[in-house]
């Protein structure tokens, strides 16, 4: 597939809709643009359970850990922006983070969750204070030697991102964002929303209890609150579950990790121009790119991959992808998010994908509706 054709239009559509009458979505939108144009978009449903508020084109919603990949750009760009190589040491761009044996530690290492520290170990924070949950990111010890393994970093990761951003940049990772791809592409995702936009946001809702998932690793890994995955999700405390996020007090604060609101179109334009190789160039664009981690993940107990801040499908011994949340193609780069949200780049096919929801569904990369409709888009039984 070189060109998003007529067909795969059609699959998408049949996939999006038949979502809408087995009952599992109650609000969504899917969009594909390529080559710089916007190739689909099907939006529909509604924004709120007693269904009284039509899910329409200028509908947002929250957007769980999809935000991440929007957040990685933001730190990768500053660093191409201050010509800071990736190879080179946290603490030569933030000097408080050589602490604890972390002076070696890498920007490659730390984007790439090799950084050993998914969990904050200093309690009584929130996810609220960005600065200082950093300086305790900071000031704390690894989990691991660094370099040595990787373990996806479900919250502390946009605080790490952040910091990153301030010192390069001088300014928070939200506001660098608007900055440089927000307003430059006119695109309808913040991460820390202007308040004039809250009648705009739909509201998320938790997954139905008849479409809970069989438990796996993962989550008996939850379950078991001295986990490592447990410990990894619960600090900084708060904003926890669905009703947690209808706040505006939630949609105000720049929360990279988790916390960007927008829609499908935004996302999937957003990664179209990454796509086409535009804001990045020399080591930083063919970061995007580059496995950086690969392999069994401590914190999502399988195997995941990530390149310069993005997710991407792990590989097998042979080279062959283990999962194809991001499509058949070895380069596409995105980032998921908490009950379904899904944005990526496919650099082979020139686009962006992304699909958001406001019904969320149970598990971490595992079969699902945005799976289904990446499958649509290709062309790919299953």
């Amino acid at each position: 597939m070189r060109r998003i054709d007529g067909a795969a239009t059609a699959r998408v559509r049949a996939v999006f809709e038949d979502h809408f009458a087995r009952g599992e979505e109650l609000g969504a939108e899917v969009c594909v643009w390529q080559d710089g144009h916007e190739l689909l978009r099907f939006g529909g449903g509604w924004r709120d359970a007693a269904e009284t508020s039509p899910w329409t084109a200028d509908t947002i919603v929250f957007c769980w850990s999809a935000t991440k990949g929007p957040a990685a750009a933001c730190a990768l760009h500053a660093l191409q922006e201050a010509k800071v190589p990736l190879e080179a040491p946290v603490a030569d761009v933030w000097p408080e983070f050589g602490a604890a044996g972390k002076d070696k530690v890498t920007i490659s290492e730390l984007l790439a969750h090799r950084a050993g520290l998914p969990v904050l170990d200093q309690p009584g924070l929130d996810v609220f204070a960005l600065e200082e949950v950093a300086a305790a990111l900071a000031a704390q010890a690894p989990d691991w030697e660094p370099g040595t393994a990787h373990g996806y970093a479900p919250r502390t990761f946009g605080y790490l991102l952040d910091a990153l951003v301030r010192r390069t940049a001088g300014l928070p990772l939200g506001a660098y964002w608007r900055k440089a791809f927000g307003d430059p592409l006119a695109l309808q995702f913040w991460i820390g929303l202007p308040a004039e936009l809250d009648g705009h946001v739909a509201r998320m809702h938790a997954a139905r209890v008849g479409d809970l998932k069989e438990p796996g690793p993962f989550e008996n890994a939850l379950a078991d609150r001295a986990s490592l995955t447990a410990r990894s999700f619960a600090r900084p405390s708060g904003v926890v579950g669905a009703a947690a996020t209808n706040r505006p007090e939630v949609w105000r604060a720049s929360l990279p990790s988790f916390g960007g609101i927008g829609n499908a179109r935004s996302l999937a334009r957003f990664y179209d121009r990454l796509a086409a190789g535009e804001f990045f160039h020399g080591p930083w664009h063919e970061a995007l790119t580059q496995r950086r981690s690969n392999g069994q993940d401590l914190v999502l107990c399988q195997p995941t991959a990530f390149s310069a801040g993005f997710m991407m499908d792990p590989l097998d011994a042979s080279g062959t992808k283990q999962r194809a949340t991001f499509g058949p193609s070895l380069g596409a780069f995105g980032h998921p998010g908490a009950g379904g949200s899904l944005a990526f780049a496919d650099p082979e096919k020139r686009l962006g994908f992304a699909y958001v929801m406001n019904r969320m569904e149970n598990g971490v990369l595992r079969e699902s509706r945005p799976a289904r409709l990446v499958r649509a888009l290709y062309g790919v039984e299953g």
